[in-house]
């Protein structure tokens, strides 16, 4: 037996002819020429190399072999179908894989986006990286994930960015703080007090450092701690003030308290970031879909979603 002959057109067709009996109703079926159905047939006998059907009473029925081979052809179409089956759920975004790398202080409002994403969508595979900005950086210079998110985005040609989440960020002291009821407080208020401060690479810390300088303010004493949930514990236990996302506080409240400061919250906003040259997975361009709902539904962001509907436009029009 000639076994890589054997074609998957050749398969269906002998495979019809066995189940209707005929080769004038394959013939209709599939939309061939009687000849062309024979021809077909002909062609496996001499695959096979032994008799494949027979006429049994005005019927086609297959022989032993030729049961053999129907089985086979069963078999392979089953798990074509099964495929293709795969394969339309995959380019819908159903099912398959992406991967997500998010700075540090996105970790605590990501969750409550893949978390929905992930229930709704249980096929879907998400790998989330978790780093400081450098880090980030690092991984998109590496080209290792399929989206990312930033405070601020890369400033290359080659990034397209979505505002998709505000980001605000608040001054926050100990529960007990003695400047928690000071009306009118301001930073000069507190510029004696120590600052617990992010690494210089963070996007909080430059932010905070670009308004200290625009209010001409220097702080006297800074320490600098690797991660938000450090500063938040080290906060709570009256080492020193901080500046934190707003959703830092919220995500994990016990402790600490913000503070009423003049020109707080510093703006801040989350941007997708996706490399233009980067032809994303179909199961990412289903979450940014699913995001573009839920931000208006359960966040409240209409410009994020405004957002993430024109990055989804320009990444349809970049993959054409």
């Amino acid at each position: 037996m000639k076994v890589r002959q054997l074609t998957f057109r050749l398969l269906q067709v002998y495979a019809d002819v066995v189940r209707t009996g005929s080769i004038t109703a394959t013939a209709n079926r599939l939309h061939l020429t009687q000849p062309t159905v024979s021809q077909q047939l002909k062609r496996l006998r001499e695959i096979v190399g032994e008799p494949i059907v027979r006429q049994v009473e005005g019927r086609v029925v297959p022989t032993e072999v030729g049961q053999a081979l129907y089985q086979l052809s069963q078999d392979l179409l089953s798990r074509t179908d099964v495929f293709s089956q795969y394969l339309d759920e995959y380019n819908r975004g159903g099912r398959g894989h992406f991967s997500i790398g998010l700075v540090n202080t996105a970790q605590y409002v990501l969750p409550r986006l893949l978390g929905p994403f992930s229930q709704a969508n249980p096929q879907v595979d998400v790998t989330v990286e978790i780093g400081n900005r450098q880090q980030m950086l690092n991984r998109f210079e590496r080209h290792e994930d399929d989206l990312y998110v930033f405070s601020h985005p890369p400033s290359e040609a080659n990034v397209m960015a979505a505002p998709f989440l505000s980001n605000p960020l608040v001054v926050v002291g100990p529960e007990n703080s003695r400047w928690a009821n000071v009306k009118d407080l301001t930073m000069e208020s507190l510029k004696d007090e120590r600052f617990l401060l992010r690494e210089p690479g963070s996007a909080t810390r430059h932010t905070f450092d670009a308004w200290l300088y625009s209010a001409g303010i220097e702080l006297r004493a800074t320490q600098q701690i690797a991660s938000n949930e450090a500063i938040r514990l080290a906060v709570a236990s009256g080492m020193g003030l901080a500046v934190l996302s707003r959703h830092v506080v919220a995500d994990s409240p016990k402790g600490v308290q913000e503070l009423p400061l003049q020109g707080f919250p510093l703006k801040s906003r989350w941007h997708f970031v996706v490399r233009r040259e980067r032809r994303l997975p179909p199961a990412a361009y289903r979450f940014l879909s699913f995001v573009q709902a839920w931000l208006a539904l359960e966040f409240n962001e209409p410009e994020g979603e405004l957002a993430v509907a024109e990055l989804l436009r320009t990444l349809d029009t970049e993959r054409r």
